[in-house]
């Protein structure tokens, strides 16, 4: 089992950058694909950006494609999600999700294929 929290979220004006940042209890953590989905206030949650368990396969939304950037550090058991050129849609509650993997594994993007998720973090970009 694993625990996540994130960190990081607040408010930005459009344009802007934010840093996400999920730390995960556990010392199996590189064996965990890792996603990050995000909830507005009234709509379904969404997939943003996932990281196979070594990292060297991301995947993005087309939606923040160009504009955010998954990566982690097994080392730290953390994974990050950088954010540039908010946009006031951007605005949501973002989440961190990790699913048990292996190397042969497809990292998947649809938020019912994790098995644990963090708090949240709130982000709020104003125009």
């Amino acid at each position: 089992q694993v625990q996540l929290v994130e960190s990081g979220g607040g408010l930005v004006q459009a344009g802007g950058s934010l840093r996400l940042s999920c730390a995960a209890s556990g010392r199996t953590f590189s064996s965990y694909a890792m996603g990050w989905f995000r909830q507005a206030p009234g709509k379904d949650r969404e997939f943003v950006a996932a990281i196979s368990w070594s990292g060297g396969s991301t995947y993005y939304a087309d939606s923040v494609k160009g504009r955010f950037t998954v990566s982690r550090d097994n080392a730290k058991n953390t994974v990050y999600l950088q954010m540039n050129s908010l946009k006031p849609e951007d605005t949501a509650v973002y989440y961190c999700a990790a699913k048990p993997t292996r190397p042969n594994l497809i990292t998947p993007t649809t938020p019912t294929r994790y098995d644990y998720w963090g708090q949240g973090t709130q982000v709020t970009v104003s125009s």
